[in-house]
């Protein structure tokens, strides 16, 4: 097994200004691991800094090698790779492992999908055409609103008043809008508040994370005063989250995020329970480049009838056609030679290679 790190850093094509950080770099790490003559890749884009329950681009890299010497040691036990789907029963251990584990589950994927020359497609059937939704900020009055296209525009929000500026903007919207106050309401009236002045130029599809990581209770309460749905997002990490989410009542609809929750195969089973749980889902990200964004796409396509985030955000080496190359099996392109040759190459230690 042979395992190459790249790092590429990138401008937001749109800056986005949330409550606790300000969107405008992103990091993307692609992690290339081959194993008898044939690659797979896969790719996560960290935050900067820990925000939330999400980890730091520093606290990922520092658990990657661990992440990887770990792979290493069942190849050498098992005499094989582990499946790719494996690795969401690797994850959990932090969020930091989390989103190794979801890097480096997408290259097995794309590897044994290449092996076996088989579309993804052929693994993950397309019950949907997913359709997009954006991300654009209320806190913001500067950054051009890029909402062509979508079905669904996200907005980020937090306690306070809404600009003029800010209502003339949704009241231009044809398409209905989330409020995402990414966990930084204090209290209902913060929420209500908003609503109520938003309510009148736009249609709100959903109330997002108003209230801090695993406080399900003030989020039921929320709740009952609403009179649109509240979803969860930096709440939504695993299996016992959603068991109780429902038992509190504590949301009506949820965001998942692949890298946060272990992966593609732990976001298929988050994503299965929810809908047995009567909870509306959509797919989240972190700001990732074509490559994952497109694998998303397979993925949302096969289980998600919401707008998720799926299309391109960032501005990196032109076009998204410069961004991916074209290959016959798997997910149908890979990171293009372009985006490698532009990004760092991070050694994975020695020792764990096999």
């Amino acid at each position: 097994m042979n395992v190459t790190l790249y790092q590429q850093n990138v401008e937001l094509e749109r800056p986005v200004r949330a409550s606790g950080q300000d969107h405008r770099q992103r990091t993307r790490l692609f992690l290339r691991v081959e194993d008898e003559g044939v690659a797979g890749f896969g790719e996560v884009a960290p935050q900067p800094f820990a925000l939330n329950g999400d980890p730091g681009l520093g606290e990922v890299l520092e658990v990657l090698d661990a992440t990887v010497a770990l792979v290493g040691a069942i190849a050498r036990r098992e005499g094989a790779l582990p499946p790719w789907a494996r690795m969401g029963r690797l994850s959990n251990a932090s969020p930091a492992r989390n989103v190794a584990c979801a890097l480096v589950e997408m290259a097995l994927l794309d590897r044994e999908l290449r092996v076996t020359s088989t579309l993804i497609e052929e693994l993950w059937t397309p019950l949907f055409k997913t359709p997009s939704q954006v991300t654009v900020s209320l806190l913001d009055a500067e950054t051009d609103w890029l909402t062509e296209g979508a079905t669904r525009v996200r907005v980020k929000s937090a306690p306070g008043d809404v600009s003029s500026r800010a209502l003339e903007r949704l009241r231009a919207l044809r398409v209905p809008v989330i409020i995402d106050f990414n966990c930084s309401a204090t209290s209902d009236e913060d929420v209500l508040e908003q609503v109520t002045v938003i309510g009148r130029v736009a249609t709100i599809d959903a109330v997002e994370q108003p209230f801090g990581v695993g406080n399900l209770v003030d989020h039921a309460r929320l709740a009952t005063r609403l009179d649109v749905p509240l979803s969860l997002d930096e709440s939504v990490r695993s299996l016992r989250d959603l068991t109780h989410i429902a038992n509190y009542e504590a949301a009506a609809m949820i965001c998942v995020k692949p890298a946060r929750v272990g992966g593609l195969s732990s976001a298929r089973a988050l994503i299965a329970r929810a809908s047995e749980l009567g909870l509306r889902t959509y797919l989240g990200g972190f700001f990732e480049s074509p490559y994952a964004r497109g694998v998303h796409r397979g993925l949302a396509n096969s289980c998600v009838s919401e707008p998720s985030d799926l299309d391109n955000v960032a501005v990196g080496l032109g076009d998204e056609g410069t961004e991916i190359s074209s290959v016959s099996s798997s997910f149908g392109f890979e990171p293009s030679m372009r985006v490698l040759a532009s990004a760092e190459c991070r050694p994975i230690s020695a020792e764990i290679q096999s």
